[in-house]
């Protein structure tokens, strides 16, 4: 191996110290980094712990030179079996039917509220054109940051704004988990990480991370292996009532996958391009939040549902991020956060590409 690969360059930064690294290096720095935080946090008992601790690693090495990334099929199939997780089963249609209006009146208000943001950012000159609204779209960040490019946005803020948010969303959904479910005399049950396989449960898992990434891909859904497998899983398991096995092994990979996706995309130039619209950036972030907390209540009230799974239903974040968050509380109703986050998702990207050309009309007016 030729040594001088491993050399310092004289032209580059001293901050990006991982960048002198070779790819093994870097790997081992980053699951180190990695299992250190997700240590830290379940010790902590904090939701999404081995979710939230390599995405915070993964930030540590892609602002210090990391040039490592996660291979796009690793990726895919991490979405896949997270989308497996979030599947919805049949006792959320009920609730549904009897209150749907309500339902699409918080969508409707939450994409109302994070395109009001994303056009005054816009209007007062702190992004530039309609990078602030793509930005501000409440989920399905990866297909935001993909479609910005095609509408004339930065798509290096429209990704520091989205995934800044997922980050932000992940924290606070996961801490107001700890805060909210009482764990007083309740005594945790310890992770069996390698149970016994279930071959049939365990194959139809595999097979349906397959077909329906594959189905997402050929329907061109955006972010195809989630979305896809998560349609797929939900027709599967309520159609023929098939029962999938998701070991906490492969969950805990699949995680770390979707972290280090999401924290390896923060390099140091994003930040320095970031850096002066960065107090309004998180001023909108923080306002989106609390919104759809307002939102969450609101719910809770009116249909009598857990403050906590209204919480994560409402919650502004990506939804495989959610999914993780919502499956690690307790007592938290799964099949509605991700139906929710569902409606919402397909609605953004319905009337984003609009509402992003609309805004961008109101401007120059």
């Amino acid at each position: 191996m030729d040594s001088s690969a491993q050399q310092p360059s004289p032209d580059q930064p001293a901050t990006e110290r991982m960048a002198r690294m070779g790819k093994p290096w870097q790997w081992l720095v980053l699951l180190t980094i990695s299992a250190l935080f997700a240590g830290a946090l379940e010790l902590a008992a904090l939701p999404a712990a081995l979710l939230i601790g390599p995405m915070l690693a993964a930030i540590i090495a892609g602002t210090n030179g990391a040039t490592v990334r996660v291979p796009r099929l690793l990726f895919g199939s991490a979405q896949a079996i997270v989308g497996c997780l979030a599947s919805i089963s049949a006792d959320i249609f009920p609730v549904f039917y009897q209150e749907w209006p309500l339902f699409l009146g918080v969508v409707i208000a939450t994409v109302a509220a994070s395109s009001l943001l994303g056009w005054l950012t816009s209007r007062w000159r702190i992004l530039p054109g309609t990078t602030a609204v793509w930005g501000s779209s409440p989920g399905a960040a990866t297909a935001m940051v993909l479609m910005a490019g095609a509408f004339g946005a930065d798509q290096r803020l429209v990704a520091f704004m989205q995934y800044l948010r997922v980050i932000f969303v992940s924290m606070t959904a996961a801490l107001v988990a700890k805060m909210w479910v009482d764990t007083s005399g309740i005594e945790i049950t310890p992770i069996i990480w390698f149970p016994p396989i279930d071959a049939q449960a365990f194959a139809a898992t595999s097979g349906i991370a397959l077909v329906g990434g594959l189905a997402g891909k050929l329907c061109r859904l955006p972010s195809p292996f989630f979305l896809g497998t998560f349609i797929f899983g939900a027709v599967i398991h309520l159609g023929l009532g098939i029962e999938m096995q998701l070991p906490p092994w492969l969950l805990a990979v699949s995680y770390a996958m979707v972290g280090w996706s999401i924290g390896l995309n923060f390099t140091r130039p994003i930040l320095r391009h970031a850096t002066r619209a960065l107090p309004q950036i998180i001023a909108s972030i923080v306002a989106l939040i609390a919104f759809c907390g307002g939102l969450a209540f609101l719910i809770s009230h009116l249909l009598g549902i857990d403050p906590l799974t209204a919480y994560l239903a409402t919650s502004p974040g990506g939804m495989d991020s959610v999914a993780i968050i919502a499956a690690a509380a307790q007592n938290v109703d799964i099949s509605f956060v991700m139906a929710l986050q569902s409606a919402r998702f397909l609605i953004v990207l319905l009337v984003g590409p609009s509402v992003a050309r609309l805004v961008a009309r109101s401007i120059r007016d």
